[in-house]
């Protein structure tokens, strides 16, 4: 087949090596890619927002099938285009990927089919959100309703904290048209983890969890990021929390989008908060998590384009998924000032050398190559560190000896990947 990725960052990374294992993948494109990928994939210099673009570029070259890697071009409707130029496509439509489009909608699906959650208000007006929190109190949690790259959340400590970030979101628009809705809602405690599934309108399969490092900082200080770092699987994940999320969550969320006449197809992923061996939703999000496809690929045996093509086609039934049982583990290494500003255009070396230790992979989100041929920085989180081992304390201490091969002086990352399942 000839297969399209649309996306350039650490995931797109992880499933290009992944659909590169595949028998099924002949020639295989990435638009618009980055410097690793290019390893795997063809390189397209097309906008992942320039969806007439690609499905022109899909059209002339006969590609048989693409799979959309982030939430902006499937929230814009990429795969409805794709589909209605009778082209195959994996991921859901823009009517079913409201559900992270819109946080006020997912919370409102949530609340409409019973499925465990945060108590929550929605909010156009400043005033009306502020009056919200300070009723409530805190530690409260404010949200854009729209898309943010991840970083459109506040877990705010005090009230003055939770009525600073309304006026943020808001009133300064720090995420634009994104904050032009709000949500707040109740901060649940426990643990938080990701969960992800496989659907196909009818039949969610489930796929495995990973636990996200969100905060920039060691021991999880600092603000809020896309990730700092993943690992799994995750060990507060049972089996038990596997069939409470399935029969919970995702199966009534499966069934009520098909009853609201948008059938969910591609992944879901659940952000979950797990407390006391019972699991809540916090939110849903229509793809797979960046850094955690990254472990979830590192981990996956099965053929990830078979499953993937079942999913667009509707038979999923029967279906199975094969695990490696060594645990992965990610550790992301971004700019020095992410996820503030940060320079661009810096030199990384010693990636060969980092990419031999064994057990591990350099997958590229923020890169691109200069004129003459060097690998450079071009966004905030720049590469992805994977490495699986025996033990999660294996696959960390594999990850961060390859971290010392690699000289890149305007670069950082986290020091304490795994720390939870170490700790356990």
């Amino acid at each position: 087949m000839k297969i399209l990725v649309v996306g350039s960052g650490g995931r797109e990374h992880a499933l290009c090596w992944a659909i590169r294992r595949s028998p099924l993948c002949g020639d295989l494109f990435c638009a618009p890619g980055n410097a690793g990928i290019a390893e795997f994939a063809t390189l397209v210099p097309i906008d992942v927002l320039d969806t007439d673009g690609l499905v022109s570029f899909a059209r002339d070259h006969a590609v048989d099938f693409v799979v959309v890697g982030p939430e902006a071009p499937l929230v814009a409707g990429l795969v409805d285009k794709l589909e209605a130029a009778g082209i195959k496509a994996f991921g859901p439509s823009a009517a079913a990927a409201a559900l992270e489009g819109s946080k006020g909608f997912m919370k409102d699906i949530l609340a409409k089919y019973d499925i465990p959650t945060a108590a929550y208000g929605r909010f156009t007006d400043a005033d009306a959100a502020k009056a919200f929190i300070r009723a409530r109190g805190a530690p409260i949690v404010v949200k854009t309703d729209g898309l943010a790259a991840g970083k459109g959340v506040v877990v705010a400590t005090s009230v003055e904290e939770a009525l600073a970030a309304v006026d943020a979101m808001m009133g300064d628009k720090v995420f634009g048209a994104a904050g032009d809705e709000l949500v707040v809602e109740e901060f649940l405690t426990g643990e938080e983890a990701s969960f992800f599934a496989i659907v196909d309108g009818i039949t969610a399969l489930p796929l495995a969890a990973a636990q996200d490092h969100k905060r920039v900082g060691d021991g999880d200080t600092g603000p809020n990021t896309g990730g700092m770092g993943a690992y799994s699987p995750a060990p507060v994940v049972t089996p038990e929390i596997v069939a409470k999320v399935m029969d919970r969550c995702i199966l009534p969320t499966v069934r009520g989008m098909a009853a609201e006449g948008k059938p969910y197809r591609g992944i879901l992923f659940a952000g979950l908060m797990i407390d006391k061996g019972e699991p809540k939703l916090l939110e849903y999000n229509v793809r797979f998590g960046d850094p955690e496809c990254q472990v979830l690929m590192a981990r996956l045996e099965s053929d990830i384009v078979a499953l993937m093509l079942a999913a667009s086609e509707r038979r999923l039934a029967g279906q199975s998924v094969t695990w490696s049982d060594d645990p992965a583990l990610v550790v992301v290494m971004a700019a020095k000032g992410y996820p503030g500003s940060y320079q661009k255009g810096t030199v990384i070396s010693g990636l060969e050398e980092a990419g031999l230790v064994e057990g591990v992979r350099i997958l590229h989100a923020g890169t691109a190559r200069d004129k003459e041929g060097r690998v450079v920085a071009t966004g905030g989180r720049v590469l992805g560190v994977t490495a699986r081992g025996a033990t999660v304390a294996e696959a960390q201490a594999r990850a961060y000896q390859a971290i010392e091969k690699i000289c890149w002086p305007e670069g950082f990352c986290r020091h304490d990947i795994g720390w939870r399942a170490l700790e356990r």
